[in-house]
């Protein structure tokens, strides 16, 4: 089997101009999709960038809420029921909103607020510079030193800007696990400062967050959470419905999915032309193969080994190529939000081994038909 094996393989690299034509097909499949579902799932993870950020392991939010940034405020009465159920460690209220901020040139910039709980700043990000506590200061606010820094106008701690009419201080540089998805910087400063800055409706609080005694109390909490009207999801399950609502109910998921389709059908097109041609002009040697007393099952295992080695090559260069792009890309483009998971991978592993078996059922179709007599007469 090994002879059979050796020989297939220098049929196969032999003919260069084939052999290339097959690697740069699917090399040049597996990179577009490798690219559109790592652009895709980039885009997912930062529309939770604020669930990431945060930490909590519950979430309590009115049930209409569908992503993130589409909070709707619920009443001050909801906090202290949610605080009285039992199995809640701790329950504390989280600001999120957004405000115009005038910078030290004169021009403005729309900004994201995330105001925390007074008491116990729970959710507060990891600090560059500066010091947590100096956020009790008068107008004081701690910005967030990601992709988005720079239209601020790289402040620096100490730098003043106008928020909303209000005086607004740097305090504090801090950095976050994920930057948002909307290209839109982000402030952090007390819950009581930020309703006090930003205009917003009778009720303040955009999410509840909780701390659970144990895990085996989740269950619990949702039930009482329910019963009050509001729902109470845990970190992955918000992060789900985040991501849910971009895939289903805008046109984001659609779009992506289009383009991976294309991309493997490109492929496959061209494996599976290219391939079939390569069988033809290389029938004669098949059919000496045959008559020398190849067996039919010998013949197939070279065809299955050729197309499987192709589609191995080519999805390891596919895959090399989308991943020197994405991270030169990042390194120069700050709001690139790309990035390559297990499941980007496994996609685009399992969608080139579905082009090497078509290539290869196309080949194996024409080379079992060969009768050595045929090729000897011809």
């Amino acid at each position: 089997m090994t002879g059979i094996l050796k020989i297939a393989l220098k049929l196969l690299v032999n003919d260069k101009s084939k052999f290339s034509a097959l690697l740069v097909g699917i090399t040049f499949a597996v990179f577009l999709m490798v690219m559109m579902t790592s652009m895709f799932s980039g885009i997912l993870t930062r529309a939770s960038a604020t669930v990431l950020n945060i930490g909590a392991k519950v979430w309590v939010m009115d049930p209409a809420v569908n992503n993130v940034a589409s909070s709707i405020p619920m009443p001050d009465y909801v906090l202290d029921a949610v605080r009285s159920i039992n199995g809640v460690k701790y329950a504390v209220p989280l600001y999120s909103g957004g405000a115009l901020v005038k910078l030290r040139s004169g021009s403005y910039q729309f900004v994201t607020v995330m105001g925390l709980d007074d008491s116990t700043l729970f959710g507060r990000p990891e600090l560059l510079a500066g010091k947590i506590e100096d956020i009790f200061a008068e107008n004081a606010f701690v910005v967030v030193q990601d992709a988005e820094f720079g239209k601020l106008e790289n402040p620096k701690i100490g730098t003043e800007f106008e928020i909303n009419d209000h005086r607004g201080v740097v305090v504090g540089l801090a950095k976050v696990n994920t930057s948002g998805l909307f290209g839109v910087p982000t402030l952090y400063t007390t819950f009581s400062r930020a309703i006090t800055y930003i205009p917003s409706t009778r009720f303040t609080a955009a999410y509840i967050l909780i701390e659970p005694k144990g895990s085996g109390d989740l269950s619990y909490i949702k039930q009482q959470v329910q019963k009050l009207g509001y729902e109470a999801l845990t970190k992955d399950e918000f992060i789900q419905k985040i991501s849910n609502f971009y895939k289903y109910n805008t046109g984001l998921g659609i779009n992506v999915l289009l383009m991976t389709i294309i991309s493997f059908i490109v492929g496959l097109s061209i494996s599976g032309q290219t391939f079939y041609t390569f069988i033809l002009e290389n029938l004669e040697k098949f059919g000496a193969l045959k008559a020398i007393g190849a067996k039919g099952r010998e013949l197939i295992t070279m065809i299955l080994f050729q197309a499987t080695f192709t589609a191995l090559t080519a999805y390891g260069l596919g895959v090399g190529l989308a991943t020197t792009l994405i991270v030169v890309a990042r390194l120069r483009l700050p709001d690139y939000a790309a990035q390559i998971t297990y499941a980007n991978l496994g996609l685009a592993f399992v969608m080139v081994l579905i082009i090497a078996g078509v290539s290869s059922y196309i080949g194996i179709r024409k080379v079992i038909r060969i009768e050595p007599f045929d090729i000897f007469r011809s």
